[in-house]
């Protein structure tokens, strides 16, 4: 899973499977929150409230590079960081 973003002590990193769509992974410590990337859906996850705060608000203000790099990783290239939350 390619490291797309860095903030606040938050790894972001993507993940395409075809079975279960694409995927960002926010690490945080010991933490986890997994995200559907098209819905911005929070699939599972056990980070602290504000943490999961933080990640949503970046996802939404970068949702469309997102959608970009979800496009890449699937078609097998490289993903593009993206700016951390400021």
């Amino acid at each position: 899973m390619p490291v797309i973003a860095r903030f606040c002590g938050i790894v972001i990193r993507l993940l395409c499977v075809r079975c279960l769509g694409p995927r960002m992974h926010a690490f945080y410590g010991d933490s986890e929150l997994v995200v559907h990337v098209p819905t911005l859906r929070v699939v599972q996850g056990d980070v602290p409230v504000r943490i999961r705060e933080l990640v949503l608000l970046w996802a939404r203000r970068h949702h469309r590079e997102l959608l970009m790099d979800v496009d890449l990783l699937q078609r097998g290239q490289r993903p593009v960081a993206i700016a951390p939350l400021v």
